[in-house]
């Protein structure tokens, strides 16, 4: 009986099914882990200058240091992931984070915090790159649906975080048991992944996109996410401050507004899951740019408006929550995504997310707090201008048959 013989595909089936599974909870894990690392340093901020000693002015540089080490671990993740078995790397990046957050609490210098920080931050840039590639690898061109729900994932962990911190500071008395609680459970993540047959590369199939990567549509994207997550980050970071500064509310109710932004944000991923589904991600994404431009429009329009204000965060929430995992989705059905290419899309994001908030902070000072919004609005535009372009792009090779994919 040959190995192609049908009887032994259809045995096979189930298996191969419930190894999708089991890979793809430890792809939701992971992100979930790599959210509650994300949030975990805001919260912590005034407790790490404590054990430092120093001013928060200082402190901050902390961020710059993740930021920097997650940009290099994109860049080194395209080669790991083509060239090595994609779990094992997960596995070990994920030790290392759950190292380096039991150590970021002990270290008693600036300076050597700020090192374990790039070190974090390198491997947050490893797994993230990673999750989405691998997820990317096992589900195909079927992997609509799941990339929405890792990204939820994400945030779900974003959300779970401070909760954790707040529990375990208040029965402790400080922060280092926040950090070490999170990095117990990592550590079980990392040997769930560990355990699973990594997917294979990028192959050729009838379903999947053949050829060498389009390097104009690869350009095209890493524009695309440059400018989405300098619009994510830059709200997130500055709606705070925007709302203070313009008296729209007083600190309290403009820290609920930054929250019911990511909370819209995370739940408006997991209502995609079910719409990714069934429509296209090109219709999705039009429907996202429009909503996301609406929004924006709402809060400059009515600018001193606190409604206002509240809808725009909202639905600029739920307007966002589906762009970046149905941008990946779009790839993946246009041309070969191998951990290079996806590695890239990452450097672009997360320059974006440096760059916007950085220059929103310039013109902050200079010019004043309306140009909060209408920097995003001029970005979010520029963006419209460019998800046309990247369309004409993807479709100009394919057949007639295969343009409404």
């Amino acid at each position: 009986m040959s190995i192609s013989d049908p009887l032994i595909s259809t045995k096979t089936v189930p298996a191969v099914g419930d190894k999708k599974i089991a890979k793809t909870a430890g792809y939701y894990l992971a992100f979930t882990a790599l959210g509650m690392v994300s949030a975990s340093l805001g919260p912590t901020l005034p407790g790490l200058a404590e054990h430092t000693q120093t001013e928060l002015r200082d402190i901050s540089y902390l961020f710059t240091a993740r930021s920097l080490g997650y940009l290099i671990g994109s860049l080194l993740a395209g080669r790991l992931y083509d060239r090595l078995p994609g779990h094992p790397v997960i596995a070990i990046t994920l030790l290392i984070i759950a190292l380096t957050m039991a150590l970021t609490p002990l270290v008693p210098l600036l300076w050597l915090l700020i090192a374990v920080l790039l070190a974090m931050g390198m491997a947050e840039g490893l797994v993230d790159v990673g999750g989405n590639t691998l997820l990317v690898w096992t589900h195909r061109d079927k992997v609509g649906p799941y990339m929405n729900a890792l990204h939820f994932f994400f945030g779900a962990g974003a959300f779970l975080a401070p909760i954790i911190i707040a529990q375990t500071v208040k029965m402790s008395g400080d922060i280092n048991w926040a950090y070490w609680t999170l990095a117990l459970l990592i550590f079980p993540i990392s040997l769930w992944v560990l355990s699973l047959p990594s997917p294979r590369g990028h192959i050729a199939s009838e379903d999947s996109p053949a050829g060498p990567a389009n390097y104009m549509l690869v350009v095209l994207i890493i524009l695309f996410f440059f400018l989405y997550v300098g619009a994510e980050v830059s709200f997130g970071g500055w709606v705070f401050t925007y709302a203070v500064a313009l008296n729209l509310t007083n600190e309290t109710v403009a820290a609920y507004l930054t929250s019911a932004f990511w909370g819209a944000l995370t739940m408006g991923r997991l209502i995609a899951i079910p719409i990714a589904m069934r429509l296209r991600p090109r219709y999705m994404l039009l429907g996202d740019l429009l909503g996301c431009l609406a929004s924006v429009g709402i809060i400059l329009f009515w600018y001193e408006s606190l409604t206002a204000m509240w809808v725009g965060a909202l639905g600029l929430g739920f307007s966002m929550a589906s762009v970046f995992p149905t941008t990946l989705n779009l790839a993946e059905r246009r041309m070969p995504i191998s951990g290079r290419v996806m590695s890239w899309f990452f450097v672009g994001a997360s320059i974006g997310g440096m760059f916007l908030p950085w220059l929103i902070g310039q013109l902050f000072d200079t010019i004043g707090p309306y140009m909060v919004m209408l920097v995003i609005l001029i970005d979010l535009a520029v963006m419209l201008a460019i998800f046309f372009v990247l369309i004409n792009q993807s479709t100009r090779n394919l057949a007639p048959d295969e343009v409404g994919v």
